[in-house]
């Protein structure tokens, strides 16, 4: 999947889900799947019969869009997901959680997945005290995400020091004073909110 430029709320109605691309905007009035949940295009409105192959495409879509993957980077997760033990799909969502760029935005500090990758790129966090600039990186278990000491007087991590702390991941937990974070434990399924089908992106690629 080549790098996406068009209006991310395009995807949102193309998966026929809010995928909450857009942060703040998608909680609000202004959100375009509210106002118009069909397909974009001329022949959105009009109901297809979708088969089986076609939804399970459509399923690997979505959770690429959610975290914004590429398909060598999506295949490459469920492929270590299937080294691993447990079930598959749930290996491969706790995988993509585990991305220091969702970290991030779980924990508050990024509005979107978006702009925590986008954080992450320019060095402003260091995990267990080593700066760290890949928002691919697979966090673990104690590890301890911080905003570099030099980067905590930046505005806008000045604005994230007064924020509450909202309904934070019970695997993750966050000192907004502090600006540091810590990871408590591997996320499992149910801590995984998104309305996502893993088996079905199983299923397309046991193929």
């Amino acid at each position: 999947m080549a790098t996406y430029r068009d209006s991310k709320c395009r995807l949102c109605r193309r998966e026929g889900a809010k995928l909450f691309l857009k942060g703040d905007r998608c909680y609000s009035g202004k959100c375009a799947f509210e106002k118009r949940p069909v397909a974009p295009g001329a022949h959105g409105a009009s109901r297809k019969k979708v088969s089986e192959y076609g939804l399970q495409l459509r399923e690997k879509q979505k959770t690429k869009r959610i975290y914004g993957v590429q398909e060598g980077q999506f295949r490459k997760y469920y492929e270590m997901a299937d080294r691993m033990k447990g079930i598959t799909g749930e290996n491969m969502l706790s995988l993509l959680e585990r991305r220091l760029d969702n970290v991030i935005y779980r924990m508050g500090i990024g509005v979107s997945r978006a702009q925590a990758r986008q954080l992450v790129n320019h060095a402003h966090f260091s995990v267990n005290g080593r700066t760290v600039n890949v928002p691919s990186y697979i966090v673990k278990a104690g590890d301890v995400i911080a905003v570099k000491e030099n980067r905590k007087k930046d505005k806008y991590f000045e604005q994230i020091k007064t924020m509450k702390v909202g309904n934070m991941p019970k695997w993750l937990e966050f000192d907004p004073e502090k600006l540091e974070g810590k990871v408590l434990a591997l996320p499992v399924r149910e801590d995984i909110d998104s309305q996502i089908a893993e088996h079905m992106i199983v299923e397309l690629y046991s193929k």
